[in-house]
């Protein structure tokens, strides 16, 4: 007996991530991927990117925006009080790849903050980025990060995501929930996903704690995907782990999720 027809996106930040963005897109189709999203694309060409999209009739469903500076510690700017004008241009130019590309929804990355100042300063910044992504038809995204992998970002868990999207207000304003952060910070992934379903954008999955490929660690992945289609959820769902080996050695989960073949 098959399992019911949930399909998946491939995160080509952490998947095919030896390719160009480019060809990793065709790896990901050809692979059953039924959309892609990215980390941080900017160094292709989108008319490169939007042609590999078109070529392949795969989605991009997200895009981050730029870090900051990685080698100065910078994990995201837009929770960090006096750095306004970096973190507007860097929405800007997500949004700009966005249209380009017909990415769906941007991630604004919050960053290393703390405290009242950089919750106003996150806020602000997101009211900017939402009300620029409305005329796209674009929406943006916020994740909270789990303290074991980045123990200074300022977002954390859901309820303080979802208190946040209360303060700034915008109907194009939704959480990413990722299983894999959430599991470590909050766990009850579950009953979670059904109360925080109608505020969620975009849903990614890896395994806990080691984020490598969802058939290893704690979490049973197929009872999640099949809790997601009873919700009524048919969204594609992120595949964004850290592949034990190669991309394409690491996708034995994917299997009885892929349509019958037959002939």
């Amino acid at each position: 007996m098959r399992v019911q027809q949930t399909t998946f996106s491939a995160n080509l930040g952490f998947l095919w991530s030896n390719l160009p963005l480019p060809a990793a897109i065709h790896a990901a189709k050809a692979a059953g991927f039924a959309a892609v999203e990215c980390h941080f694309p900017y160094a292709f060409d989108p008319a490169e990117v939007h042609a590999a999209l078109t070529e392949t009739d795969l989605p991009m469903l997200g895009l981050n925006t730029a870090p900051g500076d990685l080698a100065a510690g910078d994990f995201g700017l837009a929770a960090l009080p006096g750095r306004v004008a970096e973190a507007r241009s860097a929405i800007d130019q997500a949004l700009d790849y966005a249209a380009a590309t017909g990415t769906g929804n941007v991630h604004v990355m919050a960053g290393d903050a703390t405290g009242s100042e950089a919750e106003a300063c996150f806020t602000a910044n997101l009211r900017y980025a939402c009300a620029a992504a409305a005329q796209h038809g674009i929406t943006i995204l916020i994740e909270p990060l789990n303290s074991y992998d980045a123990p200074n970002y300022f977002l954390k868990t859901t309820d303080q995501a979802i208190a946040l999207m209360d303060q700034v207000g915008a109907e194009n304003l939704k959480l990413m929930f990722d299983c894999y952060h959430v599991q470590l910070m909050e766990g009850d992934i579950c009953n979670r996903l059904t109360r925080l379903l109608p505020r969620i954008g975009h849903i990614q999955f890896a395994a806990v704690p080691g984020r490598g490929q969802p058939d290893l660690g704690e979490l049973r992945y197929p009872h999640i995907f099949r809790h997601l289609a009873a919700l009524g959820h048919t969204a594609p769902l992120g595949a964004e782990y850290r592949p034990q080996g190669s991309t394409e050695a690491s996708l034995g989960w994917m299997t009885p999720y892929l349509p019958a073949v037959t002939g």
